[in-house]
């Protein structure tokens, strides 16, 4: 069982916010580039998603493109439809709260690419801060 610190969101083996691992790592944080007039328009969504239950188990890789729908999930559209109604599933964590101190398990899910335009590169966590999170990204993803 991993434990986080009262009002912490990381927990050991996981980046604390401020250092040097999160700073690249916030979600949300810088706008994609904007694209000009008469290209070839984007996914609204394209992420790359691991999934990793404990450091013994294998990793589990997809990629979801929505709109158009397209991965290697199972049901893309199913899940893209579900997805697209998180509008803020990666918006940056709020600060100086309470998080449960208790991990649920060891399982973590590492999610890179874009969302709604903005980059996304963040590493979501089976409890503390993230448990919120963690259903809504399993339950597109699974």
């Amino acid at each position: 069982m991993l434990a986080a610190a009262c009002g912490s969101t990381a927990a050991p083996g996981t980046s604390a916010p401020g250092s040097s691992a999160a700073a690249g790592s916030s979600a949300g944080t810088s706008a994609a580039a904007s694209s000009g007039a008469g290209a070839p328009s984007a996914a609204k969504v394209s992420l790359d998603v691991t999934f990793t239950a404990s450091p013994t188990t294998a990793a589990r890789p997809y990629t979801l493109r929505c709109e158009p729908s397209g991965g290697t999930v199972p049901d893309a559209a199913a899940a893209c439809a579900k997805l697209l109604k998180m509008t803020s599933l990666f918006a940056p964590r709020p600060t100086h709260v309470m998080c449960p101190m208790i991990m649920a398990n060891a399982g973590r899910a590492i999610v890179t690419g874009t969302y709604y335009g903005k980059k996304v590169h963040e590493t979501i966590v089976d409890g503390g801060c993230d448990l919120a999170k963690w259903a809504s990204l399993h339950e597109v993803f699974n």
